[in-house]
Formats: C-alpha cells, sequence, structure tokens
C-alpha cells in the first residue's frame, strides 16, 4: 500500500504535496518522495523515512513550479532499505516523464525481460513501479512517434498499456511540458480520486487528501479510465480498458485507508461501523452477551467497530490499551524476542479495566497471530478473568497479490487451520471471526454500484483471474522481509508496496 498525490495549479505545489502527503501518511512510513516541473525542468526530492522527516525548508525550496507528483511508500517489491527504488521514477524520453504508483503488478518480471529484448529500456531497481514507468514510456513514444502529444495519444498509449499489465496499479505520471496523467487499472482494485480547488485540480489515493488541502472531492476515477490534466487546468478523460468492472480491495475499507475517507462511494467509518454490526451477530452465537463484561478495542481502526458492537449488545465500551506513537513500527524489528518487547513498548494496559473482568478484545483483523497472543496474555496479566476476541475481518488465509505485504501462506495463522486451532495458538478463551459473505454484504451494502469485492485474502479468488499458485510463489520470494507488529495492522508486515 502507497500514497500517491498529484497536482496541476496556477500556483507553487510544493506546499500543497506536502501537506496531501502529511495525510496519507498512514499509507506508507518507509519512503517519501516530491518532484514538481518548472519550464520543463523536474526538480525531485526523496528518501527514506516520514515525510516530516524527509523534507526540510531546503528541500521544499529547492521543488518550484506549479505542478507536481509526491508518494509515500510501504515496500512490497523490491528492495525496502534501498533509497533508489523510493519513488517518484523518472525516465528521459519520451518528453521526460516521472511516475508514482499504488499497487503491484503481477508480471513485472516477464515486462522486464520484454522490455529488455524487444523495447531495449534498461531497468536499474527491483521495483515494478520502474517497470510500469517504462512500459508508460514506451506507449506514449510509439504512439506520437516524434510528433506533438495531444491527449488522445496518452489515452491511446494507456489504452496499451492495460493490455500488456497484469495486476492493481493507480497511477499518476507527469509528462514534462504536457500535465499530469492519471489512471487506474480495469478492475479498480487501488482507489485514486480527484478534486478542485481554486485554479487547482489535485488527485489522490484518499478523499482525505482533497478535503484537508481545501479541495472539494469530484468524483472516482473510474477503474480502467485516464484522466489528462493539462497545464492550464483542463481535465480530460477517456475509458481506456476494454472490459472495465469495479473491484475495490476490500481490505482498504477494513484497515488501510483512513476512517475519514469515502472511497468508491463508500465511507470507511460507516464501512467499519457496519462490520461491527453484522459481528455482533457472530458474537452472540458464540458468547452469550451476559458472560462479557466489557467491549475493548485493540487500537487504532478496530475502535468503529467496537463501539458499535458494544452499542448493539448492550455492553460497556472501555478504552483498555493506550498506545505510544512514537515507537518504531514492530515488524521491522528482527526476531521474535525484539519483536514481543516492542509490543509491549507500543502498548500498555490499563489494569482497572481489566482486573477480574471477561473482557472481549475487538481488532480489525488477525494476520500472523504474534500480536494476538502477544494481547491476549497483555489482558491476563492485567487481571482479566477470561479474555474472548472478536475480528471484524475473516480469517487470513491466502496472500495478497495486489499490493499488500500479506505473509507467506506459511505464515499466516489461518492458513489450513481451524478456528478453534487458531484459538489455541492465540491462547484466548473464544475466538470470533467475521464471516466473507456478511463482510461483504456489510461494505457492500453502502453502494449497490458495487458487486464485486476483491477479497482475496479472505477467500482465495483473485478478481484479475490469471492468479497461479506459481505466481503466488514467485511474488512470495520477491516480496519485502519484514517481521510482524503491533499496532492496528503493522501485522501486515504492511504494506503497500510499492509501490
Amino acid at each position: 500500500m502507497c500514497g500517491i498525490v498529484g497536482v496541476v495549479s496556477s500556483a507553487p505545489v510544493n506546499q500543497l504535496i506536502y501537506d496531501a502527503l502529511l495525510l496519507l501518511q498512514h499509507r506508507g512510513q518507509d519512503a517519501a518522495g516530491i518532484v514538481t516541473q518548472q519550464d520543463r525542468k523536474f526538480f525531485m526530492h526523496k528518501a527514506k523515512g516520514m515525510v516530516r522527516d524527509v523534507f526540510r525548508t531546503r528541500n521544499m525550496r529547492s521543488l518550484p513550479g506549479n505542478c507536481g507528483l509526491g508518494q509515500v511508500r510501504y515496500p512490497t517489491a523490491g528492495n525496502a532499505f534501498s533509497e533508489e527504488e523510493a519513488q517518484p521514477f523518472y525516465v528521459n524520453a519520451p518528453f521526460g516523464i516521472v511516475l508514482v504508483h499504488n499497487g503491484n503488478l503481477t508480471n513485472a518480471q516477464a515486462l522486464k525481460a520484454d522490455l529488455f529484448i524487444t523495447d531495449h529500456r534498461h531497468i536499474n531497481t527491483e521495483s515494478d513501479s520502474e517497470v510500469l514507468l517504462n512500459v508508460l514510456a514506451h506507449e506514449i513514444g510509439e504512439t506520437t512517434r516524434g510528433l506533438p502529444l495531444q491527449p488522445h495519444d496518452v489515452f491511446e498509449a494507456v489504452r496499451k498499456v492495460h493490455r500488456r499489465i497484469k495486476g492493481s496499479y493507480a497511477v499518476i505520471a507527469l509528462i514534462a511540458g504536457h500535465g499530469v496523467l492519471a489512471f487506474r487499472d480495469p478492475f479498480g482494485i487501488r482507489p485514486l480520486c480527484m478534486g478542485v480547488g481554486e485554479g487547482t485540480v489535485m488527485l489522490a489515493s484518499e478523499s482525505v487528501a482533497l478535503e484537508g488541502t481545501s479541495h472539494k472531492f469530484d468524483r472516482n476515477i473510474a477503474p480502467g479510465e485516464a484522466v489528462f490534466i493539462d497545464l492550464q487546468g483542463q481535465v480530460h478523460a477517456q475509458q481506456c480498458a476494454d472490459h472495465p468492472v469495479l473491484s475495490p480491495c476490500i481490505f482498504e475499507y477494513v484497515y488501510l485507508a483512513r476512517p475519514d475517507s469515502v472511497m468508491d462511494g463508500i465511507s470507511v467509518y460507516q464501512a467499519r461501523l457496519n462490520l461491527g454490526e453484522t459481528l455482533a451477530k457472530r458474537v452472540i452465537s458464540t458468547v452469550p452477551p451476559n458472560e462479557i463484561d466489557v467491549v475493548i478495542p485493540i487500537p487504532e481502526s478496530s475502535r468503529p467497530s467496537a463501539a458499535q458492537l458494544a452499542q448493539l449488545l448492550g455492553l460497556p465500551y472501555r478504552e483498555g490499551f493506550v498506545k505510544n506513537r512514537y515507537v518504531g513500527r514492530t515488524f521491522i524489528m528482527p526476531g521474535q524476542s525484539v519483536r514481543k518487547k516492542s509490543v509491549r513498548q507500543k502498548l500498555n494496559a490499563i489494569a482497572s479495566e481489566f482486573k477480574g473482568r471477561n473482557v472481549l478484545l475487538v481488532d480489525d483483523s488477525i494476520v500472523r497471530g504474534t500480536t494476538s497472543r502477544e494481547i491476549v496474555q497483555m489482558a491476563r496479566d492485567a487481571g482479566a478473568r477470561k479474555v474472548y476476541m472478536a475480528s471484524a475481518a475473516p480469517p487470513v488465509r491466502f496472500p495478497n497479490v495486489y499490493g499488500i505485504d500479506m505473509p507467506t501462506p506459511e505464515e499466516l495463522v489461518a492458513h489450513n487451520r481451524s478456528v478453534e486451532e487458531i484459538r489455541q495458538i492465540i491462547g484466548c478463551d473464544a475466538l470470533i471471526y467475521q464471516d466473507v459473505d456478511g463482510m461483504k454484504k456489510a461494505i457492500g451494502s453502502l453502494n449497490p454500484a458495487i458487486h464485486n469485492f476483491d477479497a482475496s485474502c479472505f477467500d482465495g479468488v483473485y478478481v484479475t483471474g490469471d492468479i497461479t499458485a506459481a505466481d503466488i510463489a514467485r511474488l512470495n520470494a520477491n516480496r519485502v522481509g519484514t517481521e510482524e507488529g503491533g499496532d492496528d495492522n503493522s501485522r501486515l508486515a504492511l504494506p503497500n508496496h510499492t509501490d
């Protein structure tokens, strides 16, 4: 998972892009980058780290111009520790193009070979985003063949890109001297939306980046659609996919997105409330509410679901864990003992909320189970009589190939295990999961126009229809080796990718 933004304005955009990236920081904390254009020249700064650490005053002063791009990165492919893999990526021909990408190409290795042999293009990193950039650059070059670039040329190039690449991708590219191009994969797996302000058009991964920078949400980019904004701010749009079908990633609503975002017509906050409502029905069938004294969320994205569940069951809702926001992400810690220590540093139990009580802990999802096991033990150490655990998402049984850095199948606690086996591993007195159909109905009811979601990590159905066991093994071999964490879903060794 990454966060991307693009802006065309009548005023300098460096501060605007910076502010938007801060609002998208939850989508990537490993690297950040901004590129701007002035007089057909690109100015770029990118580095490892969070936005506030990557950009200083001197860096901002060196980013002049009225259009530009930005990205915050979570690596799931390539080298997580190389600043060369931070985005944006640049290629000098044709015209000069810089690009940011959120998603994951499932045929990147085949494309890389094809680019070298057939298109005579060199890829210098392990990032699939550089592959995507070079495919786009090649197709723009083939379409224009030395002639001035027109919007219809851009759309024809994107049409060819759709036919060559597979996987998930939300893309924003800046073409020197011409404007900003954005497009989304034919399934709309990764989000992308557009907003307008005074003399400004902005594209971003989530609506919160628009609203937080005083832009009015205009619309979502449709699956397969391309939007080209020229340097005068004129918007051109065209459907470029042969058979587009909106199938957004359901995990965006479960965990990835900010609760104050609206994505493809669905409020993320309301989606999580709905998940809490359907989860409440599952709890009743497993643990009688009169055997639960208190409902406690595991910070932070499970709070809406936990609050709704508590209200429906008529149970007290309490904050039993305090989160330390100033500890590094636990999934990069080398080794189990260090990881456990870091979970304890990140979350501390308020003993008075646990002592002598039967507590129901609510989490957004359970991936490896390591963090859940540690949190259950923390509740017992704080004096809980019984510890029940409920997950607002179904069991994560399959790896994700579309830009979320899920572990390999063998590392997933739910892979080839029953709920009872998982309960024993986690160590809770009862374990309640959301069911897949209930999750889809809870979220899908908020936008009847969406008939399908990518829920592959839960049901093993990959919406692009081209993923085999061999593909999963190959993609796992290239995934970033990270450890599991302890807050929200740093449990995912999260995400997304690249890129």
